[in-house]
């Protein structure tokens, strides 16, 4: 099952940090699985925003990148300070 992570205001749209999921036969990549949970966790759009980051096993990556259902996927969202 792939472990999914929300940072920043995404854990606050999501209601979790974090959770477990087997992904769905016709996720194979990142924009597929950005898709498909904004739509199934009603975000309106919140992970389709270009800013919106997506790691896989620590390693910040493309949306083409291929997902397996073991990976490690985190959202990121653009860090702010002041």
């Amino acid at each position: 099952m792939a472990r999914l992570l929300y940072f920043g205001r995404l854990s606050d749209l999501t209601g979790a940090d974090s959770e477990t999921i087997s992904l769905p036969a016709a996720i194979r990549d990142g924009h597929s699985l950005r898709r498909w949970l904004d739509e199934h966790k009603a975000l309106d759009g919140a992970l389709l925003e270009r800013s919106i980051r997506l790691a896989v096993n620590n390693e910040i990556v493309a949306d083409s990148h291929p997902l397996h259902d073991t990976d490690e996927i985190a959202f990121m969202p653009p860090v702010g300070g002041g």
